[in-house]
């Protein structure tokens, strides 16, 4: 029967913050590209992208928003979602994932829903999350001195956006040096980027830059960690290395995105520090039924006041909604677990689902009375 419980209520009703996003797709996609889409790691999947963790639950928890049985067939879930536009999809998505603000990383994906369009879709709020990676390749085609290009764009867009965001784990990894370079050292590398052509950031030195102007601004900086695609070397994602860039941070925010497999060491760093941060986004996504299994690692060091969700959902709106209603599955299989065994109360379980679910992205991200 169902769980009738105010944890269960609770868990089902509270809002969310989503503060780590992307756009949803405004054009239907063909069947290859939409299961390429249920695999992060492979952009050259030739398998069933229904045969996975994701797969499977799109089936089981996506097919009842578009009027299909759960577990529906793979074959008849696809016919069914090529009956509906993308916008009336992620209308349908979006607004079922019970998120009341996006913060959108817009650095990634010409074709898909900017801030204004994910907010009208979803008929909630939204903001941006400026990528420091764009704004380098912004200031590379500019003209003149490139630390200072660097410098206006970043503070042009950081004014109406509410954090920045690195992908340096894509861009070399985390191990070796992350202090700030000399202003000479700048200036030569963005010479010869800019000789290059100034597009796909990878210097070392410039990165680094990038990450110290994002301290300076001091709006929260999310940091990719650990799984992603292929051109991610995952062993040089273990934000163990980030110690020494952490201590460097002082009080700027720093809220270490997806984690997986270095939950348990994101959370160490959660504890360790009064300005880290860590979600389990996109990660238990692709989990699946074994989300709430991740869940409970991230509950097992990080201070609760330390977590926050995420979906990170991009391209099919359905990872939007699945990060929440995933997220809501298995943080309920886990607490409820926690009070049954008498080990939490159910007050206690009542403020950590309020903490993680929407309080504690409120505080970090400034939102203030924007969030209701």
């Amino acid at each position: 029967m169902p769980d009738a419980s105010a944890l269960a209520r609770r868990i089902g009703e509270v809002a969310l913050i989503d503060q780590h996003v992307h756009g949803c797709w405004l054009q239907p996609p063909d069947r290859h590209r939409f299961e390429n889409a249920l695999n992060e790691a492979n952009t050259e999947l030739t398998d069933s992208g229904f045969d996975s963790q994701l797969g499977f639950a799109v089936r089981a928890h996506c097919a009842p928003i578009i009027g299909l049985a759960k577990h529906v067939d793979p074959h008849l879930y696809w016919e069914r979602r090529s009956e509906f536009s993308e916008s009336e999809l992620a209308e349908m998505f979006l607004r079922a994932a019970g998120v009341s603000d996006w913060l959108v990383d817009t650095g990634i994906g010409s074709d898909v829903a900017d801030v204004a369009k994910l907010s009208a879709l979803s008929a909630n709020r939204a903001y941006e999350v400026v990528r420091l990676e764009q704004v380098a390749e912004q200031a590379a085609q500019a003209p003149g001195d490139y630390a200072s290009a660097f410098g206006e764009i970043l503070h042009s867009r950081a004014a109406a956006a509410v954090a920045t965001k690195s992908i340096l784990a894509y861009r070399g990894g985390f191990d070796g040096d992350l202090s700030e370079p000399s202003a000479a050292q700048v200036c030569d590398a963005a010479g010869r980027w800019r000789d290059r052509g100034g597009t796909r950031l990878d210097d070392r030195i410039l990165l680094r830059f990038g990450l110290h102007e994002a301290l300076r601004l001091g709006k929260p900086l999310q940091l990719h960690v650990g799984f992603g695609d292929r051109d991610c070397d995952l062993h040089k994602t273990n934000p163990l290395y980030l110690l020494d860039l952490l201590r460097q941070s002082n009080d700027t925010p720093i809220v270490l995105l997806h984690c997986y497999p270095y939950e348990r060491e994101a959370g160490y760093l959660a504890q360790a520090f009064n300005n880290v941060y860590l979600d389990g986004g996109l990660s238990v996504n692709y989990l699946g039924a074994r989300g709430p299994a991740f869940i409970a690692r991230l509950l097992e060091m990080a201070p609760f006041r330390k977590i926050v969700y995420s979906s990170d959902g991009f391209g099919p709106a359905e990872l939007h909604f699945l990060g929440a209603q995933l997220w809501r599955n298995g943080i309920h299989r886990v607490l409820r677990g926690f009070v049954d065994n008498d080990d939490w109360s159910e007050a206690d379980a009542l403020r950590v689902v309020d903490l993680v679910a929407h309080e504690n992205s409120a505080r970090i991200y400034r939102l203030g009375d924007r969030w209701v």
